[in-house]
């Protein structure tokens, strides 16, 4: 794999308009397409993540089952298989759900400005992390991660406070089973 990684540039109409090397996008704060996938067990539980302490930005913090860009000419939902099984070691079949853009500066001078394809899936067992991706997991009931947000909201990824209530409307309007994989 490259050490450079490309992000797809787009308007707020999701249209491709270029791609930039990964970084500088983020330093400028570019739009560009992202995806959230957020997995749950038969308890309808959450698969949280915990970011590696290494990550260039947003180390250490606790976040959605994983996240990241397709690289150019990469359909979205390959990308999110790639991107699960290269973080959390495991294969996973993604439904997607809904999309919305957000823009959210973090440390470094870096800004994340992302038009977000959000997925939903199931899986029940234990991830098999990558070290270098996230350092911790766990499986977390709805009720407690919105306590745990309300009390120590320091502890989430930007993009994950900003989508959590969105993406449980979500949910709560499909049915569990039709996430299946």
């Amino acid at each position: 794999m490259s050490s450079q990684e490309f992000v797809i540039l787009i308007d707020k109409q999701d249209q491709e308009i270029g791609i930039m090397e990964k970084m500088e996008a983020h330093e400028k704060g570019l739009l560009h397409r992202a995806f959230s996938l957020f997995v749950f067990n038969d308890k309808q539980e959450m698969l949280l993540q915990r970011r590696a302490l290494t990550k260039y930005h947003s180390g250490g913090l606790w976040t959605n089952t994983c996240c990241s860009h397709p690289r150019p000419g990469e359909i979205l939902t390959d990308a999110v298989k790639r991107r699960v099984q290269e973080e959390m070691g495991f294969s996973c079949t993604p439904k997607t759900s809904f999309s919305f853009i957000y823009r959210a500066e973090l440390e470094h001078n870096l800004v994340e400005h992302e038009l977000d394809h959000v997925f939903f899936a199931t899986y029940n067992d234990a991830p098999n992390i990558n070290i270098e991706e996230v350092c911790e997991w766990k499986y977390v009931g709805i009720d407690a991660i919105r306590q745990e947000m309300q009390e120590k909201p320091a502890l989430f990824t930007a993009w994950f406070k900003i989508v959590f209530e969105d993406v449980m409307k979500h949910f709560e309007q499909i049915e569990f089973a039709a996430i299946e994989s």
